[in-house]
């Protein structure tokens, strides 16, 4: 059973987000009948931008990969937890466990990433227009993604590796419904003070300052928009301010999460449940119903599709 790290540790047990039959029968409804709703919603949003030939500005483009990245996300953390609503025993194996704990942050990290790209997107879009088409062009779009995500992959490969150098020897309970860095690094056979202030580093200090920074590009933009036609206004602080909701859902767990020492408190499985599951979902929802230009698209492709 031993492994090459002195693993002895071969699967954890999650406690779950509850103990209570009725509450967790109500959490598996609810969570279900949401992840049924708003998952297909995501697929269309990126279905619409991807066949919508009028969609083409980098915002779009960003849109969409938003609903691909969130979509992506909740596949990580909600499928499994509605089946362990199921069993009896949540069990997850230690590569199981590593694994989903990988993406997690992976995807995550991408998203955040991707939020301040679009924030310079819009920043560009409004401060500069002129040189707009000149500096978001199709080959500068193309090259921020591919760093957002290798971004994604450097932060969470940090992660991975820290905790693969940790032995556990012992306790093998977590005590949440998916593996996360708080909770894995607990269970660990040795006095974890370095490890947890790195990941406090790699994790919580990035997402704070990554949401610090977004807050103020928003501040800057709004303040630039002092000076537009009332037309642009509007247009200009309905997307920032859908923006601006969007960073608070995504920012505002994450920095409760992973920005202090890995202490429990109470509310720490429900800010998961919202951070891992619910907001992910959301995200791309909130932007399209703000968006006048893909709703509008997407009743075109529906009610192409439903006449034939």
């Amino acid at each position: 059973m031993e492994r090459e790290n002195n693993t002895v540790v071969t699967e954890f047990i999650l406690l779950g987000l509850t103990q209570s039959q009725q509450a967790q029968l109500l959490v598996f409804v609810l969570v279900l009948v949401f992840y049924l709703i708003i998952l297909p919603g995501n697929l269309l949003i990126i279905l619409t931008i991807r066949s919508d030939a009028g969609l083409t500005a980098p915002l779009y483009f960003f849109l969409g990969n938003l609903a691909f990245l969130d979509a992506s996300y909740s596949f990580i953390v909600a499928p499994r937890m509605l089946m362990d609503f199921l069993s009896e025993k949540k069990i997850i194996s230690y590569r199981g466990c590593i694994t989903q704990l990988f993406f997690l942050h992976f995807l995550g990290a991408g998203e955040m990433f991707l939020l301040v790209v679009m924030a310079f997107d819009r920043y560009m879009a409004i401060c500069h227009p002129l040189h707009y088409t000149t500096v978001m062009n199709p080959r500068i779009c193309y090259a921020l993604l591919l760093a957002l995500w290798l971004g994604g992959f450097t932060h969470s490969i940090v992660q991975v590796a820290l905790i693969l150098h940790l032995p556990f020897c012992g306790p093998n309970q977590l005590d949440n419904f998916f593996c996360d860095v708080p909770q894995v690094i607990k269970l660990a056979c040795t006095d974890t003070f370095v490890v947890e202030l790195l990941m406090v580093s790699n994790s919580g200090l990035l997402t704070l300052l990554c949401f610090l920074g977004l807050l103020a590009s928003y501040a800057v933009i709004l303040y630039r928009v002092k000076g537009h036609t009332s037309e642009g206004k509007h247009k200009a602080l309905s997307t920032c301010t859908t923006h601006i909701i969007i960073v608070f859902l995504m920012f505002g767990p994450a920095i409760f999460i992973y920005t202090r020492p890995f202490r429990a408190f109470p509310a720490d499985k429900v800010v998961s449940l919202f951070h891992t599951v619910i907001f992910p979902l959301m995200n791309p929802v909130i932007y399209t119903l703000r968006n006048q230009e893909v709703k509008a698209s997407m009743r075109r492709l529906l009610s192409r599709h439903m006449v034939c």
